[in-house]
């Protein structure tokens, strides 16, 4: 299979994704699930673990296959399952996801990757003057891993090609991962809430 053809079928799955969430939401409006915080939680408490994990899967697989839009799923995981455990769980799948992610661009190299993102992208974060010692990238990447600015899963497809270690890896993950998290998920979820506000 070409990478056009992969990327193709990636795109595809993402339309088909946000269809399928957006009527999965008109699914539960009409079992009235968002009219109170009370029907929520009855909702989320019917399905004890098989919900947290079918989510975190979720996060996995979105981070591995992009088909679903990092920062909607993240919020997704707030509204459903409040702010502490949503944020749990986005957490564990999404450093499960760069973990998988890593060792497939090490394990499979370039080539892996330019089946998940074009060319244009991979030449951008590749070809620049401060990626050409390890020092500098590895300090770009735990900047862009820190703050929500950065597409980070490509970076870490990049940084699976790079001398970057286990360790290093695995510590930038660990520690700085979780404020990106939140900062999608309650922006997100703070700013929805600001909007239906502003709209009402």
């Amino acid at each position: 299979m070409s990478d056009r053809t992969s990327r193709r079928l990636i795109n595809i799955a993402s339309l088909l994704s946000v269809v399928a969430m957006i009527g999965l939401a008109i699914y539960w409006y009409r079992l009235g699930i968002f009219r109170s915080q009370a029907t929520l939680n009855q909702y989320i408490d019917q399905r004890h673990v098989i919900g947290p994990v079918i989510f975190i899967l979720i996060q996995i697989i979105q981070v591995v296959i992009p088909i679903i839009p990092g920062g909607i799923s993240t919020g997704v995981g707030v509204i459903l399952f409040g702010p502490i455990n949503g944020f749990i769980y986005n957490y564990v799948g999404i450093v499960i996801g760069s973990f998988i992610n890593f060792f497939l661009a090490r394990r499979y190299g370039q080539n892996f990757i330019l089946h998940m993102i074009p060319q244009k992208i991979f030449d951008k974060y590749t070809n620049q003057k401060r990626f050409r010692s390890q020092k500098a990238f590895d300090l770009f990447f735990a900047l862009a891993i820190f703050l929500p600015v950065a597409p980070d899963d490509v970076l870490v497809m990049i940084a699976g090609l790079t001398k970057m270690t286990w360790a290093k890896f695995s510590a930038i993950i660990i520690f700085l991962k979780p404020f990106t998290i939140a900062a999608y998920s309650f922006a997100l979820i703070y700013g929805g809430q600001w909007l239906l506000n502003l709209i009402r």
